[in-house]
């Protein structure tokens, strides 16, 4: 028998209520998920602070023979807890880079100066310096005329990017 009517698509009965009563509850749970979610979205976008911008200095730096200095000039003071220096040699990157602050690592001659040791008293500031020397276990090794390249950054943001020629002592 051909169906005729959108009527003949539609259950009847008593089934056909319970069907339609549940749907209610069901489209009632969606629509609550739904909206903790975007709730959730506008807290989170309201107490979503920008991040803090890095600190604003100028460092200089030198590096003799096998020692790697660099010198505060002017600016923020920086926090030695929350100092990473990384170390280039001609491009390539020490095999050990300095854990700083520290006073003994592989890699490094102990006892660096300034922030970059252990001992620190927590802020570098301007006028002061920091330096540690480069064992020559580390690869590759600091030599005369070789172009030294240290990136300073301060808890994973970027402070200075400095660049010089190894100098014999």
């Amino acid at each position: 028998m051909p169906i005729d009517t959108d009527a003949d698509l539609l259950p009847s009965g008593p089934s056909a209520d319970r069907s339609e009563r549940a749907l209610a509850p069901v489209a009632s749970v969606l629509l609550l998920a739904i909206t903790v979610v975007l709730a959730g979205g506008v807290v989170t976008a309201a107490i979503d602070t920008p991040a803090e911008p890095a600190p604003t200095t100028f460092l200089s730096l030198s590096a003799t023979d096998d020692r790697i200095t660099v010198t505060h000039r002017g600016g923020d003071a920086l926090d030695a807890a929350e100092l990473e220096i990384r170390v280039r040699i001609d491009g390539e990157s020490l095999a050990r880079q300095p854990p700083v602050p520290f006073f003994s690592a592989a890699g490094f001659h102990p006892g660096p100066t300034g922030a970059f040791n252990a001992a620190t008293d927590g802020d570098w500031r301007v006028g002061g310096s920091a330096s540690f020397r480069v064992a020559g276990t580390n690869d590759p090794t600091l030599e005369p005329g070789r172009t030294v390249t240290v990136d300073v950054s301060v808890d994973g943001r970027p402070v200075a990017t400095l660049e010089t020629v190894v100098e014999s002592g």
